[in-house]
């Protein structure tokens, strides 16, 4: 009963709806089946898609990673790559197209130039950097960066500061010095439904995210976050010192975005919620008991 159902919901006139690691895509059978020798072409042929993975809304699931997934289905739709500016994911797109077993799309993704990633070092605040002075075996480790001179010397321990070298190689993990870092303001917002379940089981996922936003100073964003941004749907990718609206996370872990804003020393100044929606209008597709529960939040941190 199920199944019939599914596959009238899923497959009508050639629209195929699919899940791919959680984000969900709508394309056609002709475009998954454009490169005949692929993994889609062959998952999607007549013999094989009713044997495909479905989701429990019947849609095909397919585990890989969900947002590099558009520039795969990109691909097959053109038959060319266009990648954003900042596109700092080369190395996990090669490894989607080899899955999929698209080797034009290796080859294209292999021909874009290697692009270095310019926010892995968090920088200070404009004015407060002076030309340093090249690092060599006089130097203490406290002045192989950028710093403010102490009103009077402090009590440290050579032994446990890092040098410059360490700083870049640790910047995806540790925290960044305290004298490197500017105040500023970043707004985490999210939009999310309280799932119950249906006829009394219970729902293991009581509360769903659909995205986390995040808006700020885009070097303050990119030094809180680091690789768990996502800056693809950006317009003015490529600048440093403006602001956006438009950054969010790769993930969906409240939490862990709480945790890496207060490691980077942001306190919760303010927040606001919309509460929960009522039994108004239903947008087609979605669930009625989830749309009743809808609201989003936003919460403020600041670092003085």
């Amino acid at each position: 009963m199920s199944d019939k159902v599914s596959t009238t919901n899923i497959m009508t006139d050639g629209i195929v709806e699919l899940n791919v690691g959680g984000v969900f895509y709508s394309t056609s059978l002709e475009t998954l089946r454009k490169e005949q020798d692929s993994y889609l072409a062959r998952l999607f042929s007549d013999a094989n898609k009713s044997k495909a993975l479905r989701d429990a809304k019947g849609k095909y699931f397919i585990d890989r990673d969900g947002v590099l997934f558009r520039y795969v289905l990109d691909y097959l739709r053109n038959l060319k790559l266009v990648l954003p500016e900042n596109f700092h994911e080369k190395e996990r797109l090669r490894q989607e197209a080899e899955h999929f077993q698209l080797p034009n799309l290796v080859k294209i993704v292999n021909a874009y130039p290697s692009i270095k990633a310019h926010h892995v070092t968090p920088l200070p605040a404009l004015g407060q950097i002076k030309d340093p002075a090249p690092v060599n075996q006089h130097l203490s480790p406290q002045s192989t960066y950028p710093q403010r001179p102490p009103a009077s010397p402090p009590a440290t321990n050579d032994s446990a500061s890092p040098t410059g070298d360490n700083m870049v190689n640790n910047a995806n993990s540790s925290p960044s010095p305290i004298n490197e870092r500017s105040n500023g303001f970043i707004t985490v917002g999210y939009r999310g439904t309280f799932a119950f379940g249906r006829d009394g089981l219970a729902d293991v996922k009581f509360r769903k995210l659909s995205r986390i936003i995040v808006c700020g100073k885009v070097s303050l964003c990119r030094e809180v976050f680091k690789d768990t941004l996502n800056e693809s749907r950006d317009p003015d990718r490529g600048e440093f010192d403006r602001y956006t609206s438009r950054f969010f996370l790769k993930h969906s872990f409240l939490e862990q975005a709480f945790d890496m804003l207060q490691e980077e020393g942001f306190t919760l100044v303010g927040s606001c919620g919309s509460g929960t929606n009522s039994a108004g209008e239903v947008k087609p597709g979605l669930d009625t008991e989830e749309a009743k529960w809808q609201h989003y939040n936003e919460f403020i941190f600041e670092r003085r």
